[in-house]
């Protein structure tokens, strides 16, 4: 809260001005009120009622300012739940017809490897990915209810989507599209609104990280229409501000910022955040840093960035998301930068580039900015030099995404 604060240049009593105007009721007077601020800042946690006015007041949602604790350990989630190991599970898969205990557990699978995504190697997710992908797809030609017909096809729906994600990060853009498109009709067939409107949210960040910026409006437009109640829809409203702020409209921005908010806010708690499918109130800050920093509000997107930092990071050091860090690092990079510090600038967009888990295509796009600010400021620096080189090399392994 002091961060947020200091990021608008705000005393303590304008901050209580800013509460009292989010206010639904009347608040008590601004002595009173300033003392409970100087508490809060102090270490103690806002009530209900006083948690959302002060998320809405610094233009995010009440969970990713006051997070809540405790994540489940995907890993151990099947066996305990399913009571069987994936060998189990694989031979179940080859009988002429499949209990609901089966589809149990692949779901639980399927929710296991989406809760992998930010932290097992690329190469390695692509291969569970598809080989899960082909044994759900198999089911198809199995004895089935229609029941389990829809659940089987949710199930292949939501491993397409993940392995889509994959071949993208890892600069297969076309297998990427293709595998997409393959999720978009299953959700069709299957009547799927939140695996349509995830289907629809990739088609909006591979036009943003190409740079289509007017194709992910239409892309987060379609998704919106079919996944309004979705979480995605939050996603989608974040990925549409991001191209605003690549068109240089500062006030659809904040129209689509405060959209994604207000239907976040409204949104129960998820029960695993580490679900890449699932909106983790927690990313909300990493939606707006982005666009902060690209619309030149440099202290605000700091302060996120570090907010993203502090999130994404263990006590122990150990990043829960690395890739949302790594962004988070090229801002801190683009904001020394422009303010003149160029090894603070240079230390962050190192260390951005230097994480096992990357999403190359969103990696490239964010370093590219940064890449511009040294190149506008710091062109004849050997040490700037360096590091354009090093972004170059990164963009020649993955040739669809090479920088300009």
């Amino acid at each position: 809260m002091a961060a947020e604060r200091a990021a608008r240049d705000w005393s303590q009593r304008d901050a209580v001005r800013a509460l009292r105007a989010h206010a639904p009721t009347e608040l008590p007077a601004d002595d009173s009120l300033i003392r409970q601020w100087k508490r809060w800042e102090s270490g103690a946690t806002p009530n209900d009622f006083y948690r959302p006015i002060i998320a809405a007041m610094f233009g995010t949602v009440t969970n990713a300012l006051f997070p809540a604790p405790g994540r489940r350990d995907g890993n151990r989630e099947i066996l305990e739940v399913s009571g069987m190991e994936t060998l189990e599970i694989v031979s179940r898969l080859n009988r002429s017809d499949v209990d609901n205990a089966t589809l149990d557990a692949l779901r639980i699978t399927t929710d296991r490897l989406c809760s992998e995504y930010p932290f097992m190697p690329s190469e390695q997710l692509l291969i569970e990915g598809r080989q899960w992908l082909r044994r759900v797809v198999d089911l198809h030609s199995k004895s089935l209810t229609l029941a389990q017909h829809r659940e089987v096809l949710a199930l292949s729906g939501w491993l397409a989507l993940l392995v889509g994600c994959v071949e993208y990060d890892s600069g297969e853009r076309h297998a990427a599209e293709s595998t997409r498109r393959a999720a978009l009709s299953i959700a069709t067939e299957s009547d799927h609104g939140e695996v349509a409107g995830w289907a629809h949210e990739m088609r909006a960040w591979f036009a943003l990280t190409t740079g289509d910026y007017r194709g992910v409006i239409a892309a987060a437009q379609a998704g919106a229409e079919v996944a309004e109640h979705h979480g995605v829809a939050v996603q989608l409203a974040a990925q549409e501000a991001k191209a605003w702020a690549r068109l240089g409209d500062r006030r659809q921005v904040e129209v689509a910022l405060d959209r994604g908010r207000r239907m976040l806010e409204g949104m129960p708690h998820p029960e695993n955040l580490d679900n890449h499918f699932v909106v983790d109130p927690a990313k909300f800050d990493f939606y707006a840093m982005d666009c902060y920093r690209l619309v030149g509000e440099d202290k605000l997107a700091r302060t996120l960035a570090e907010e993203v930092l502090r999130a994404g990071t263990d006590f122990d050091g150990t990043e829960r998301a690395p890739m949302r860090n790594a962004e988070a690092r090229v801002t801190l990079g683009v904001t020394a930068a422009r303010e003149g510090d160029l090894e603070q600038a240079l230390i962050m967009g190192e260390r951005a580039l230097q994480g096992d888990r990357q999403s190359v295509p969103s990696l490239i796009m964010t370093s590219r900015e940064l890449a511009a600010e040294m190149k506008r400021r710091y062109s004849t620096e050997p040490a700037a030099q360096d590091y354009l080189a090093n972004l170059r090399a990164l963009g020649q392994e993955k040739p669809g995404f090479l920088p300009g």
